[in-house]
């Protein structure tokens, strides 16, 4: 198993080159060429959606992202550290009163649809999210390279 891992500042202008450095590794593992298109718009759907909750969160963490070669399969792996509420505590840009801010509302929005992009991308992904991050995982079958005789 061989495994390439980025971490980039959370700044939009680094996702061209996660995209980049995906589909070239991607390639390599063995992924149809009829799919890269796919994984270069994938990885920079989660790679946008990570940067945008660093930045909505104020964290200067890097963003992970790390692209997995296993034997049958490649994956791509994007983590993010921007917390997530759970069950009774208030979701940062949530008032007190219960009511959405425009903003959060707004970015909640764009976040499910990333996602959605997501899932209309790729057969194999999963989401996590807790207290210490988020991961978006996901997968492509390989297809073994031919020896030429």
């Amino acid at each position: 198993m061989a495994t390439v891992e980025l971490r980039f500042s959370a700044l939009p202008e680094h996702v061209r080159t996660a995209r980049l450095v995906a589909a070239a590794v991607a390639r390599r593992a063995g992924v149809d060429e009829a799919v890269l298109d796919e994984v270069r718009l994938a990885v920079g759907e989660a790679c946008t959606r990570a940067v945008g909750l660093h930045q909505s969160s104020g964290i200067s963490a890097p963003v992970r992202v790390a692209l997995i070669e296993d034997e049958k399969q490649f994956s791509i792996e994007v983590g993010d550290e921007a917390p997530r509420a759970t069950a009774g505590e208030r979701v940062p840009g949530a008032r007190a009163d219960g009511a959405d801010e425009p903003d959060a509302a707004e970015s909640e929005g764009e976040d499910e649809m990333g996602l959605a992009v997501i899932s209309g991308l790729v057969d194999d992904v999963e989401v996590t999210a807790g207290e210490s991050g988020g991961l978006i995982r996901m997968s492509w079958p390989t297809t073994p390279a031919t020896l030429l005789p």
